[in-house]
This record gives C-alpha cells, structure tokens and sequence, in this order.
C-alpha cells in the first residue's frame, strides 16, 4: 500500500501524441481495432535511414479493460505478398506481449532504397482479435557511396550581394536541368539537401508543402536530407527540375568580421555559400532504375527575383526580375551559368529525424489602420510567427515595404526597439502587370502589427492574410478551466512554444537572436509535451548538443552553436542529462537515453573533473535568471535578498544531475558508472549542505524562495528540517504578497514545489494572480504569448521579447499533472499506466484536459457540485490507471453504483478522505457525495 500511495508524492512525466487515424480490420463480431500505425513516430516515414526502425500501434475497443496479450508484425517488400500474411523480409511470429509501441524490427537487412510494407495483428484478453491495414516506409541512404549527386551551387557573389558588411545580403540561388524519362514510370522519389534552405520544382510544381527545409543542424559535422515522392509530377517524356536555394542559417546571418558583435558580445560563424545536393531515382515498370543527380550538367543563376533573404532582415524581391518558367521544360538558359561544384566540409549527410516546418494556420487581419504618413497598419490580433501574404495593383517599380513588430509605439508607429538590429523587413518590387499575389520563401518573423508602405491606392483588409509556420509537430492537448486567467495563460503559451519550434526550440522568433539556448529548455521540453508531439524535435536537439560537445566534453550553452557560447556553466547544460529521462518517460524513447548516455557521461565527468572545489561544482554564469525586479522599469533586480547565490545553483542542479546519471546507469546496466556517480552525489551533498545550510536558521543561503526550493526538490534538505524549510518558503513568498520571486531556474520547480510541499493554495494564488509580477498580468496587459520579461511592458527593450516561453517555468505540468490529474507513471512509462490524482482548489469549479498519448487519449473532466464532485475519466486501450478519489468509498459512485457493487481493480482505502482504485481501458463517471 505504501509503495503504491508513494507514486503520488512524485512528479511524474507526461506526453502527447496524435496520429493520423488509418482504417483497422477488426476481427469478425469484434468490437477490437488496431490503427494508426507508425515506424519512429511517424505514420508516414520515407528516406529513413534507420536499420532497426521501431513499429508502434494504437488500439481501440468498445470494452472495458482491455488488454493486448499477443501481437504478430509482418515486413515485406511486396503489399499483395503481405495480404496473404506472407512477411519474407520479417515475420514476427505470435509473440505474447502487451507491448504495443517501439517494437523493435528484427527482420532481414534493410536495403536501400526500397519500400516495406507492414502489417500487425493482435490478441486481446477477452479473446478478440484484429488485423491492421497494411502501411508502408520507405529506405534512402544508408553509405555515404549512395550518394552520387554532387553538391553544386554558385561560388560567387553578384554586385547587390553584401558579404562582408555587419548586414549580410546575398541573392537566392536558381539552378535547373532538364532530362528525359522515356520509359513507363512506376514510381519516382527525390533525395534532396540544401545549404541553408531550398525550394524544390518539377515541371514548374513545387514539390510537397514544407517550408524552409531542411531543419537547421551542427552545419559542421552534420546535414540533414529530405525524401519526396515525385512520381505524380514527374512525366514519361521531357522534364525539368528546379531548386531556388536560401540561405538560411548556413550563410551567416550577421558577418562581425571575426570580432565579437559590439552589441551582444557574440562572434558569428559562417559555413559557406548555399548549395544543393540532390538524387531523383526512377523506378520504371520493366524493373530498371535511372538518376537524375546534382552536378555540373545543372545551370545556375543568382539573377532572379529573390535579391536578399535573410532570417534577421526578411526578403527582397524584384517581381521584374521574374525569370518565368525556369522550372518547366524549353526555357532558354543559355545566359546561366554551369552549376560550381562545392562542398559542405567534411560532414556526414543523414536523413532527417524531425519534421519540417508548414504553414500550419492563416490568420486574418482584424484592423487596418492609416498613418498620416500615408502608410498602414495591420493588426493580426495575434503575436504570431510568420509571414504576410499580400495582393496588390500598381506600376512597374513600385516598392512595397512590409516591417513587422510584436507591439505599437502609439496609434502610427510599431515599436521596434526590442527587435536590436534586425532590420525585419519583407520588400516587394512590383511588375504591374495586374494584380500581383506575393509571399516570402526563405524569411519569417514574429509579429502581431506590420507597417506597409509604398502603396499608391487604399488596400482592402482581405488583402493580406497571416501565415503561421511551425514545425509540422501534432497539437495534442486540450486544456480549458473555469477559470479566465488560466485559460488565457494556456492560450499565450500554445502561441508560444509553436512559435518557437523552427526544426530546434528557439529562444524567441523576432529579433537577432532566434538560437537554441539549453537553459530555456531544461523542464520547458517537458511541459510542452503536453501541448504538442514534441519527441522527435528533442531528440534531434539532442543530437545537436551533442554534436556541438567539444572533445574535452564541454557543452555549449546553445545548439546548434550558431553563437560561440561554451561557459561550462552547470544550469544550462543540465537540459542534456534531463531531456533525455523525459523522452523516455513522456514518449518510451529508451534509443535516445542509449545513444547520448556516452556524451552525457563525458560532460559530468569532464565539471567534476575541471570545476571540483571542495567536492562542489559551483560554476554558473546567468543566476536565477529573471527574477521579477523590484520596479517595473527594471530589468535586473538591485536587490540582495532576491539573488540566489550562482554557487547553489549550480551545485544543486549538478547534485541532481548525478541522481539522473545514477538512475540511468542503472537501467543501463552500468554498474560502475552508476556506482561512481552514487559516489560523487553523497561527497556533493555533504558539502553542499555544509557550505549552504543554515541549521539555525533552517535555510539556504540568503533564504530566498530559489535557494531553499532547490534542495528541497532535489531530496537535499534533512528529512528532520523539510517542514522548517517548506515554511521558509511560505514566508518569503508571504513577502511579496503570494507573487512569482523565482527566475528561471527557480520557476522550474516552483509549482510542483509548493503543491507536494502543502501548499496548493499558494501555487493556486500564483496562477491565478493578475497583478505584477505574474502570468496573468501579461494578460491583462493585452498579451497573446509570453513575454521575455515578467515586466515586458515596461522594462528596458533590450529584453522586452514579446514571445518567450522560459517563464512559464513548470507550469503546464502543474496544469495537467495536478489540475487535471494527467501523469505518466515512472516505470510503466508513456501513459501505459496513468496517475491521476488531481487537487481541486478553492475558487476552481471545473477542468476539462485531454491528452493523446502513444496509447490513445486519455481525458480527466471534473466539476465541483452543490452535493460533492463529479468526475469523468477515459482511459484508452492497452493502458490502465491507478486513481486517487477525494472521499471514503462509502461516499463514491461509478456510473450509478457504489464501489462496494463494483468490480474495479485493486480498490483500497487510503485514509477516511481518499480512496485509491485501479481501473483498466474505458470511460467512468464518478460521483463524490459530500
């Protein structure tokens, strides 16, 4: 009883996951479904590069507690062979098992580039079975001798392009080639890499929907490919393919000449000029193939339409430099260049992890106001990330100029003061030539108002549409309370974390920054994963870090190492030892924790081993970053007793990063290591307390709610001095009249803190509050996202970044862990087996939260009542919950009986007020009587 209350007193993980639905076959009179099928996550997965890809499954059944018990997994090359259950390439055999996610493949080698089909069947516990439909995956490079494209681009610069100055311009690259297929096609697939970013045409269609591909990387040791199925474009006879390449991060952004930028102290590297590598494969119905590959055979030309592009700055594009049907057959590009041969460095080229960006929403202005400069103004109604699609009419010649800024100085100008030195600018050169439709390829912003200028008649507000680009990760959690602050606050942050997924977790999409600082997203990650399928974005950002980790084992404090910012502090880096625990317990990845365990390992050793003083490693860099100042016009705090010494910090969370070494070591089966790691983390924790605590006083450093919240989290604090310390907590936030007092590194643990510790009602306080400093006032301030700054409507702009999510802390995990009682347990992890135990606060009438999960959704409703608490729960197939009820069972009802008529699992009586019960698959109503 004790061990299964204790999964209670732990912060557990979360995740959400949402797939498109495929078509099941279940068996005959069966109310069994097994669908949605996925190869690493993705239902439709092409170009892999992966040898032993993992199959996952969802089930569905009308029944209560139902179980997989059995599965089978055919592979074959051949869809009509896999009909008749004939899986030559893999046949699983009946395997006993309730595991229905990252079935390990264990069939033949895979070969390049060639497609599999597959198919599972399963066997549930009350003696139903159910076959999928077929689905499919297909292989791309597996040996750097795959690729016999070479990569091409133009080594060159034209007399509009800017390398050398502090704003870097360069015009977009257009190379072509046409060729022949003169065979029966049966399928075709293009292979293709571009440095910074490409379009990619055939026969004048652009091919797919994604926008600024690839995703960025370690451009120095890695690349990343994107594979298409082009056989409906693609044409027996003549075709002609077409890529416009941008620059992207590749080409740098800023050029500081190899000084540090005077303004942000931060030298910017440059990998080279844009180029493409590129295969198409055709499949033609004889059995023969043929390529189609990048080389010196292509043309080029830096003479087109796209005069600069550049994330910071935005795009320029002349329309009467229109180079029409440059991407069909017959043009004459005689006046091109032949295609240079490049070369990226040496680097490894592999297929890409991660989805890319699309244009995943439009938004419709909702105001259009003119200035008394002629110019207009557009509210979105929304800080969105983005671009503006326009239509308009005019001369040949006219200039359209389009800035974008997250808020207004007054009723004519756009505040632009925040954004540094992006210049934020999208330019359009008309053709006029009727009306002309016109959006940027190779920039976005982060913007709520845009500034047009240059239009010689009025324009009519349905002639610019919004654009809402983000990485095409699934939205898979809904949250809503009675409360209006909450829900707005849930809403700024849905805004935010999408508007800062660009293939890493961005900082901030408006100004010169937009980089992937590893502090921001140390338990960020994790309460993002309720909002969003966010695995395989973070686990490729892993891969980043660790491609970014120097030899000796340090880690930079962003990756990809766009800025050279290696500070060997201990907070920031910390989000490579805890990410990698959150994929496995939100998502059951287990490969990620495997693959990066030797570079985690490397960094603990190499702080130990390098910044050891006193069996402490007290090395930190940013502090509790953002604490709320004591004035709104302030950015940093004057204030001694708000500051938590940077040696804590950095000794605690080092504290804590061995207790995750430890843990995975263990599960490793890495004895020593686990052993050593246990060994440092008792040294550490002697000391630390040694040189922080207070046994008088019973509490850390300078008593601040940060320094004392830490070791308390962390299991530092003497079993017998945790109620003194909780209640050194309670009144130094009694100090600030029950408001936020922690930064960054604090705010991490701030709600879970105070909620384990007996203090709902405070956490309740702190999310619901609407004065400064706190969520709710950014919302009553007008804000739609979260701002950089707890006073972002007033500090200084060097910081006032309209849309930020590293203050929302470990917020969204409060709301869905103990809100809505939404948790993944620890060992049965990814919602295998659900937690729920949600607290019901004073002044909260209901919370409704769903959540998709790799088994199915999961959803918690309750609603306070005149008699007592009704409480709804689904709980999906193959997955069961273990549930805490705030009442005696004498007082609890399901579906109109008493428990005590029930056949629900496990059922236990905690104390007089709480009843535990374990229930499998299905959907219940509880009633609690007062």
């Amino acid at each position: 009883m004790k061990k299964v209350f204790a999964l209670f007193k732990t912060a557990f993980f979360a995740v959400s996951f949402s797939f498109v639905l495929q078509q099941c076959v279940p068996g005959k009179g069966s109310s069994l479904q097994v669908n949605t099928l996925t190869v690493e996550g993705r239902d439709t997965l092409l170009g892999s590069d992966i040898l032993q890809p993992r199959f996952s499954w969802k089930i569905e059944s009308g029944k209560q507690d139902v179980k997989q018990i059995a599965y089978q997994v055919w592979v074959s090359g051949n869809s009509d062979a896999l009909s008749k259950n004939e899986g030559e390439i893999w046949n699983s055999g009946k395997v006993a098992s309730d595991s229905s996610l990252n079935i390990l493949y264990k069939g033949k080698p895979l070969q390049a580039f060639q497609s599999y089909y597959w198919k599972v069947k399963i066997w549930d516990n009350h003696g139903e079975e159910a076959e999928s439909e077929t689905a499919y995956w297909s292989i791309g490079m597996l040996q750097p001798s795959d690729w016999q494209a070479k990569w091409i681009g133009l080594n060159a610069f034209n007399k509009n392009d800017q390398p050398d100055s502090t704003f870097t311009r360069l015009s977009a690259r257009y190379l072509r080639k046409e060729f022949s297929a003169d065979k029966k096609i049966t399928t075709a697939t293009a292979y293709i890499s571009g440095m910074g970013l490409y379009e990619l045409y055939l026969n004048g269609e652009k091919v797919g929907i994604d926008v600024l591909s690839p995703t960025v990387s370690e451009y120095n040791k890695k690349i990343f490919y994107n594979t298409y199925n082009i056989t409906k474009q693609l044409q027996q006879g003549a075709n002609a393919v077409g890529v416009i390449l941008g620059n992207g991060r590749f080409f740098a952004v800023r050029n500081y000449h190899g000084r540090p930028n005077p303004l942000t102290q931060i030298a910017q590297a440059q990998y080279g000029l844009p180029q493409v590598l590129l295969q198409l494969r055709i499949q033609y119905a004889d059995g023969s193939a043929a390529w189609v590959n990048s080389d010196k055979s292509w043309k080029v030309t830096d003479k087109g339409p796209i005069l600069a592009n550049n994330e910071f700055d935005g795009e320029e594009y002349d329309a009467t430099k229109e180079l029409t049907g440059w991407n069909k057959t017959g043009y004459n590009d005689q006046a091109w260049k032949v295609a240079d041969l490049m070369s990226p460095g040496n680097v490894s080229i592999e297929a890409q992890p991660n989805e890319n960006i699309r244009v995943k929403e439009t938004l419709s202005p909702i105001s259009m106001h003119e200035t008394p400069r002629g110019s207009y103004i557009l509210d979105m109604g929304q800080n969105m990330v983005g671009w503006l699609t326009i239509k308009v009419k005019g001369v040949k010649g006219d200039t359209i100029r389009m800035r974008f800024a997250e808020t207004m100085k007054g009723k004519d100008a756009l505040y632009l003061a925040n954004m540094r030195d992006a210049q934020v600018t999208d330019k359009y050169i008309l053709k006029g030539d009727g009306l002309e439709y016109w959006e940027p390829r190779f920039t976005y912003h982060g913007f709520r108002f845009v500034e047009i200028e240059g239009l010689k008649s009025k324009p009519g507000i349905k002639d610019f549409t919004g654009k809402v680009v983000y990485d095409n990760v699934a939205t898979t959690g809904t949250f809503e309370t009675s409360n209006k602050t909450i829900n707005a606050v849930f809403k700024n942050a849905y805004w935010t974390i999408r508007g800062n997924y660009r293939g890493m977790p961005t900082d901030c999409p408006q100004r010169d920054e937009r980089i992937g600082w590893l502090g921001d997203r140390v338990m960020s990650s994790y309460g993002e994963s309720f909002l969003f399928d966010n695995s395989r974005l973070y686990a490729k950002w892993l891969d980043d870090i660790k491609d970014a980790q120097k030899e000796n084992g340090s880690i930079p404090d962003i990756a990809p190492s766009f800025w050279d910012r290696y500070a060997d502090n201990v907070t920031y880096p910390s989000a490579f030892i805890l990410i990698p625990g959150m994929l496995r317990k939100q998502f059951g990845d287990n490969r990620s924790l495997e693959k990066q365990y030797p570079a985690m390992k490397k960094w603990v050793l190499y702080m130990w081993n390098t910044y050891r003083e006193g069996d402490l490693v007290l090395k930190d860099n940013y502090g509790d970053w953002c604490v709320p100042p004591e004035s709104l016009n302030m950015i940093w705090s004057q204030d001694p007793s708000r500051v938590t010494n940077g040696g804590l910090l950095a000794a605690a969370y080092y504290y804590y990063c061995l207790g995750l070494m430890k843990q995975y070591a263990i599960q490793l089966k890495q004895t020593e290591d686990a052993n050593n790691f246990n060994a440092i983390a008792q040294k550490v924790l002697t000391a630390f307390n040694k040189k922080f605590y207070n046994a008088a006083t019973k509490s850390y450093a300078n008593n601040t709610v940060t320094a004392n919240l830490l070791p308390l989290s962390f299991g530092m604090v003497p079993a017998e001095d945790k109620a003194t310390v909780c209640n050194n907590i309670r009144n130094r936030l009694k100090e600030f009249n029950d408001h936020v007092n922690s930064g960054i590194i604090g705010g991490m643990w701030l709600m879970r803190g105070l909620t384990d510790n007996g203090m709902p009602d405070v956490a309740y306080k702190l999310a619901t509050n609407t004065t400064y400093p706190s969520w709710g006032y950014m919302v009553e301030q007008g804000a739609t996202t979260i701002w950089e700054l707890w006073n972002g409507d007033a500090a200084n702009p060097v910081m006032n970044s309209g849309n930020h999510q590293m203050l929302l802390g470990d917020l969204l995990v409060w709301y869905y862990e103990y809100l809505a009682g939404i948790k993944t347990d620890t060992e049965e992890v990814a919602f295998k087996k659900i937690i729920m135990n949600p607290i019901f606060p004073e002044g909260l009438d209901f919370v409704k939260a769903s959540l998709d999960t790799k088994y199915g959704i999961v959803k918690s409703e309750w609603k306070k009542t005149v008699t007592g608490l009704e409480w709804n729960i689904t709980i999906p197939a193959n997955t069961s919950a273990a549930i805490m009820l705030p009442g005696n069972k004498n007082a609890i009802t399901e579906g109109g009986k008493s428990l005590t008529q029930h056949q629900l699992r496990n059922e236990d009586k905690v104390d007089d007020n709480k009843t535990l019960i374990t229930v499998g698959s299905g959907t219940y109503q509880f009633v609690i009587k007062k």
